[in-house]
């Protein structure tokens, strides 16, 4: 896959902030997905000791679910952990494998934030437009924003606002468990992001995109090479 470049990644935490801020009125709020062939999901596994990073992207059929590549990077993180400036300590890591991909997903599904951020640019949302591919913010934990419970049953939601500003979703994904934070990432609405998130669900907490790509970049899944 080809992605776009538009900043270094070897900056400050101050440099950082300012690329998101700018970056982020370039995020689309807007877009609607009628029947994807391919979801894909990422995730990162840290190793403290090495200082050393795992990135994953597991690339599904849709809507069988079933695996139809697996690309793995791992490479040294220098960016440090900084709440807020994931994607300039994960990104890398994640574009790296991207490049690697033989088929290109109609949507990513990204373990983080989309707009669901104090400046409306997660790593989901800097994913999105560095592909130029919809993506979706599926967190486990909330970043900003205040919400109410939702409903015990799977599908409820809770809207998670910000300053009176919607930003994401609370959603339930599996009944009485705890619920996941889903935002907009980019080239997307937040009901379709929704709607996918929960047709990407099989009885897990986590939709099958995300949760596979954990098990990968945990070593848990070896990388598999589509054939077309």
């Amino acid at each position: 896959m080809r992605i776009t470049q538009r900043h270094s990644w070897h900056v400050t935490t101050q440099e950082a902030r300012a690329i998101q801020l700018e970056l982020a009125s370039e995020v689309s709020w807007t877009g609607a997905i009628t029947m994807p062939r391919y979801i894909a999901g990422v995730d990162i596994s840290v190793n403290r000791f090495s200082k050393t990073g795992t990135g994953a992207v597991v690339v599904l059929t849709f809507p069988a679910l079933r695996v139809a590549e697996i690309q793995v990077v791992t490479d040294r993180i220098n960016f440090p952990y900084v709440p807020g400036l994931l994607s300039f300590r994960e990104a890398p890591l994640l574009l790296a494998a991207f490049e690697k991909l033989k088929l290109k997903p109609d949507i990513v599904m990204v373990d983080g934030q989309g707009v669901a951020h104090p400046r409306r640019f997660g790593i989901a949302s800097h994913l999105g437009l560095l592909l130029g591919i919809p993506t979706i913010g599926c967190a486990k934990s909330r970043l900003c924003g205040e919400h109410d419970t939702p409903d015990v049953k799977a599908g409820s939601f809770a809207e998670l606002k910000d300053g009176g500003k919607v930003i994401g979703a609370v959603l339930r994904t599996r009944y009485n468990v705890k619920p996941l934070y889903v935002s907009i990432g980019h080239m997307i609405d937040l009901p379709d992001a929704v709607k996918w998130v929960m047709a990407c669900c099989r009885g897990y907490r986590l939709p099958e995109p995300t949760r596979l790509a954990h098990q990968a970049a945990g070593g848990n899944l070896k990388p598999v090479v589509a054939l077309h």
